[in-house]
């Protein structure tokens, strides 16, 4: 009957600058795409040189590489006879854009570029490509010889148009675009565009998954039609996760959907959609219709092919599923364990090696590698082949296959715990619980040693003799005797990370992974090229608050008793003296602050914009039950000395996971001085001027005045009135 379609939507973990990998992934989507029974595919944003090339757009190289995949893939037998589009950049008249090229049996359909970029977050596009400003317009692209030579073509549209089969009609939008207020596919369903595909590099934030399913579902019940949102999914060498997700919406509906996390390189889903279920859909929002009567068109290329046949009688249509989305624990636990596979694989190293100091940071970081190496365990179980001869290529064994994720932990992560003099025995006994339980290769080393040469060497030097504050030492002291240690425990790690592997008896090193989490390096409650300075860091982007429920889910999910310990121990750096053997330092009591405070200071800051004022103004308010003005005052600028003391120590913070919205990372998504004025003069007089002020209202309306103070409250009470302002 001609009125039911197949659409593949893939999930490709692409890798930049990777074209080899690149092709062959997306050779893998367009053949399971076939099979599935598809004749329609669409993939990822910027899929054929990976999204993350950055600079790399300025070279001409990554402009003439990409056309070369383009070359293969329209030279390769897996792409006949069905409808593709892939994303990759194009220069136009010597200006970049970010594009969509759709092919058909070695023919070029249709260049469609960008026409909205995304500027927020961890994204700069405007820095690499122009916006295609000319709306419903085309024009003569001409294309490389090396295309030409295959396609007999020497021009092809270019521009905002759409393509128009013998039964349907396919527009594009390009990621931003769905996010945008003037969103393309809403002038595109009003023209009669009933497939509306969109290749994106959404990446991953805590919470965040269900911003992109809202918005692909309201696209289509707003609208009508069809939306194919194809995503990036991993690291393709960036900070960032790609988010997966992938999915089908029909008329408000999701009907098809992929993973969010995962370590397969190549996820297709298809969808069975009933054109006419559109049609109808469309036509009996009345509203809609009187608009798109009068709607502008967009230029159309026609093309010979039909993606239904009139044997669709027999085809089954995608009926709505519901979205079920992860926790925030379930997030912590997968996103950064297939982030650390990405890095791990591509990076040629043969483990990772963690100081282990039995703290919830620490401790944390040990269940995401046990959760990859968890995952790793499934899938090679479910018959991923990549998967097993990446693992075997990491381990250089090409005849292993895991037992069990113990097994496997054993093998990848190497943990370590580093004691100084001012160490609990607590501690040790915790991280040495946690490593027999989750299989790691550990054991513990002591670093006074290497302490005292330091300070030995410093003594010989100038004469004198540092001391703790605990033992007659000033601040000054007290604080460069804790970095020694912190520092220290860096370089063992690095020594320890480059010869374990040869101690094993294995080729290769270690990566070293960091245990800071956002919270600490916002505060700058960690020392500049300490323990925390590491390679790579998976819980970077991670709050306190939240690697404590994590621990709490992960206690349970993977069978860890010794979690509850580590959950009820106060967290310290264990770097003053102990007394009687106990621990008199904590982290809370050295900051200041609690990591709830933390947490709220930083989405503030980063997430709602506020300068030191403006944190004031709401704090005041949201602590007024437990605080008074004054109170929140200090806290304010507590936070604010120390943030604006430590800012530097962002420009070294080790490249960690992103996952928050308040992230202070410096190298892109934090932009912001790391030199500043530490006194804030200006903005904590306009504070302390706000607080004197609400001290004396609050003095007023307790009746605590003179008669003269009372005409002035009647006054002030009629003017908040005319303002609007409630008493």
């Amino acid at each position: 009957m001609g009125r039911k379609v197949v659409v593949a939507v893939c999930t490709l973990n692409q890798w930049a600058l990777d074209f080899d990998g690149n092709l062959n992934r997306i050779l893998q989507s367009i053949q399971e795409a076939k099979e599935m029974g598809a004749l329609y595919r669409t993939g990822p944003e910027l899929e054929v040189c990976g999204y993350s090339c950055e600079d790399h757009f300025h070279e001409s190289d990554t402009f003439l590489h990409s056309w070369q995949i383009l070359v293969e893939l329209l030279k390769s037998p897996t792409c006949k006879d069905i409808l593709v589009d892939v994303g990759m950049p194009v220069r136009h008249r010597n200006v970049s854009y970010n594009c969509r090229v759709a092919f058909l049996n070695k023919k070029i359909l249709l260049i469609r570029p960008k026409m909205l970029l995304c500027e927020d977050g961890n994204y700069r596009e405007s820095r690499w490509f122009s916006c295609w400003t000319k709306e419903r317009q085309v024009e003569d692209y001409y294309l490389p010889r090396m295309i030409t030579a295959i396609t007999d073509q020497t021009t092809v549209p270019i521009g905002d148009a759409v393509i128009s089969t013998k039964d349907t009609c396919i527009g594009f939008e390009i990621c931003e675009e769905l996010w945008n207020p003037q969103s393309r596919h809403i002038p595109m369903s009003l023209d009669g565009v009933e497939i509306i595909s969109n290749g994106s590099g959404s990446y991953m934030e805590l919470r965040k998954a269900y911003v992109t399913v809202d918005l692909v579902k309201s696209a289509t019940f707003k609208s009508g039609g069809a939306y194919l949102f194809s995503n990036l999914r991993g690291c393709d060498g960036q900070r960032i996760y790609f988010n997966g997700c992938s999915c089908v919406a029909v008329n408000g509906h999701i009907v098809s959907r992929g993973l969010q996390f995962a370590l397969p390189d190549v996820e297709v889903i298809t969808a069975t959609i009933d054109l006419e279920d559109i049609r109808s859909y469309r036509a009996s929002i009345r509203s809609r219709s009187h608009i798109a009567a009068s709607n502008p068109p967009f230029p159309r290329i026609p093309v010979d092919f039909a993606l239904s046949d009139d044997d669709d009688i027999y085809l089954t249509i995608n009926p709505p599923i519901e979205w079920k989305y992860l926790t925030p624990e379930e997030e912590i636990e997968l996103g950064p364990a297939c982030w650390l596979w990405d890095y791990l694989r591509r990076s040629g190293q043969g483990g990772f090696f963690l100081p282990l100091s039995g703290g919830v940071d620490s401790t944390s970081t040990a269940c995401i590698v046990f959760s990859m190496c968890t995952l790793i365990c499934e899938t090679i179980h479910k018959g991923e082949s990549q998967v097993l001869y990446d693992l075997r290529k990491i381990l250089c064994q090409s005849d292993y296959t895991p037992s069990d994720p113990m097994e496997l932990c054993n093998r990848l992560l190497v943990t370590c715990y580093m004691a100084s003099e001012n160490s609990s025995s607590e501690t040790k006994q915790r991280a040495l619980q946690l490593a027999s339980e989750i299989g790691s290769y550990h054991f513990p080393i002591t670093i006074d040693a290497a302490v005292s040469a330091v300070i030995g060497i410093f003594t010989t030097a100038t004469g004198l003799v540092p001391k703790f504050r605990s033992k007659g030492g000033c601040p000054r002291q007290n604080l460069a005797l804790q970095n020694i240690q912190a520092r220290l425990r860096m370089v063992l790690s690095y020594l320890f990370a480059q010869l374990m592997l040869w101690v094993r008896g294995r080729p290769g090193g270690l990566l070293v992974l960091g245990s800071s989490n956002v919270d600490e390096a916002l505060r700058g409650y960690m020392t500049k090229y300490d323990c925390s300075s590491a390679d790579i860091n998976p819980i970077g982007g991670i709050s306190k608050t939240d690697l404590k429920s994590f621990l709490g889910y992960a206690k349970n999910r993977f069978f860890l008793p010794s979690i509850n310990e580590i959950l009820q121990a106060p967290p310290t750096a264990e770097l003053e003296p102990l007394t009687d053997g106990q621990i008199t330092q904590t982290d809370e009591q050295d900051m200041g602050m609690t990591y709830s405070e933390l947490s709220e200071f930083g989405k503030l800051r980063k997430t709602y914009y506020c300068g030191p004022y403006s944190m004031f103004n709401k704090l005041v308010h949201t602590w007024g039950n437990k605080c008074t003005p004054e109170e929140v005052a200090e806290k304010v600028k507590h936070f604010f000395r120390c943030y604006a003391i430590n800012r530097h120590k962002m420009t070294v913070l080790t490249p960690s996971y992103h996952a928050e919205s308040y992230s202070p990372d410096d190298n892109r998504f934090d932009h912001r001085p790391f030199l500043y004025r530490v006194h804030w003069n200006w903005q904590f007089r306009v504070i302390d001027e706000a607080v004197v002020q609400m001290t004396k209202d609050k003095r007023i309306k307790q009746g605590d005045n003179t008669p003269e103070q009372n005409t002035n409250l009647v006054h002030f009470n009629r003017n908040r009135e005319r303002k609007g302002v409630l008493i």
